[in-house]
């Protein structure tokens, strides 16, 4: 058994009452961020981005699906990559849940990646997730909001990411979220990116485990545990995402 302090009931429900204090401040603050980042100003998105699917060209407007929000994931896949990135691919894990629940809120979503589109598709199906994915393969736009870097850029040391770091990152690619907002007039405006550890809070793997007791388990080892979802091992304890179709009677 793992060391841990053991404390009769009455202990445990004064420490939860202290702790839920502490609990209520923090979703109070997170309550704050949220309005502040509401409130962030926005920048009016002058170039015509356009984007190759599996439909054919489609423009960045063409994304928000007539809807007034759009949620662009920027998912690490490089053009000479043969999948996409592992941690990217945790969170592509979350996406579709909670997809068929925002759409109807307002809000589209589209990963964008600078994959050929043919490469995007072969993974996305492997994966087994529904949401829109198209390669920015021809166009500034990784470049733009600063998910992905040239070469010449990483060289001589000004990449510039996350708002506060520049020199080389170590990679071409980043991921990152950004958001948009389409007015009436069909003017498109960027009201916020976050990346880093911006993207937990997608992340509804981590809302679980640090509920439990060990939490997210993981020491110095940031996400060691993770692997894409079709590398687990079957340990035979794991139930299957989808029931079996009942026999007819």
């Amino acid at each position: 058994m793992i060391d841990h302090r053991i404390a009769s009931r009455a202990e445990w429900e004064a420490a939860s009452r202290e702790l839920l204090a502490e609990e209520k401040a923090w979703t109070d603050e997170r309550d704050r961020l949220a309005a502040k980042r509401m409130a962030l100003p926005w920048v009016k998105v002058e170039k015509d981005y356009a984007f190759d699917s599996p439909e054919g060209r489609v423009t960045l407007a063409d994304l928000f699906d007539g809807r007034r929000q759009l949620f662009v994931y920027h998912f690490m896949f490089a053009p000479d990559w043969e999948e996409g990135c592992g941690g990217c691919s945790f969170i592509g894990d979350h996406v579709d849940g909670a997809r068929q629940h925002f759409e109807h809120n307002d809000l589209s979503f589209a990963a964008i990646s600078r994959a050929p589109v043919e490469k995007i598709e072969a993974y996305r199906k492997r994966m087994g997730w529904t949401f829109r994915w198209v390669s920015s393969g021809d166009s500034d736009f990784n470049y733009d909001f600063h998910a992905s870097f040239t070469p010449e850029e990483r060289e001589n040391g000004t990449a510039e990411w996350n708002f506060t770091q520049k020199g080389d990152p170590g990679t071409s690619d980043i991921p990152g979220a950004s958001l948009f907002y389409r007015d009436e007039d069909g003017s498109i405006y960027h009201t916020y990116s976050t990346f880093a550890r911006g993207g937990e809070m997608l992340l509804t793997t981590y809302a679980f485990l640090d509920m439990a007791p060990l939490g997210r388990n993981e020491g110095d080892g940031i996400m060691h545990w993770m692997k894409r979802h079709d590398r687990y091992p079957d340990d035979g304890r794991t139930v299957p995402l989808a029931a079996e179709p009942a026999e007819a009677a």
